[in-house]
């Protein structure tokens, strides 16, 4: 699928016309963080992947072991924290944390996704 908009239009606004596949993944950049919508793609049963941005705000709920040898540093289960972004999310994230040795970066994802390894 291709979309094509003015530059005045904001990518995050192309969830709204995305016909979500259940069972199907989308891996969005952190520029899609819009909690509302992506609630709607898992309302209709679509896995996404996407990461975090450093400001957001949310409660720890619990983790899962995780080898760290393989950059992942943490896999928890958390909810949101934020007014707006609890009532556009009110489901359980999980939000997974790695380390990108060969960029030395951290990166943090954030997915509807519980049944896959991290």
């Amino acid at each position: 699928m291709l979309f094509i908009t003015p530059g005045r239009v904001h990518d995050v606004n192309l969830l709204d016309q995305l016909a979500v596949e259940a069972g199907a993944f989308y891996l969005l950049d952190r520029g899609y963080l819009d909690f509302a919508r992506l609630y709607r793609l898992h309302q209709a049963q679509g896995f996404f992947v996407t990461r975090a941005k450093r400001n957001f705000r949310f409660r720890y709920c619990d983790s899962r072991p995780v080898d760290r040898t393989t950059g992942v540093h943490s896999d928890q289960t958390i909810r949101l924290y934020g007014f707006y972004s609890k009532q556009g999310y009110p489901e359980r994230l999980r939000r997974i944390r790695y380390f990108d040795a060969e960029k030395r970066k951290w990166l943090v994802f954030l997915t509807n996704n519980f049944a896959l390894p991290a």
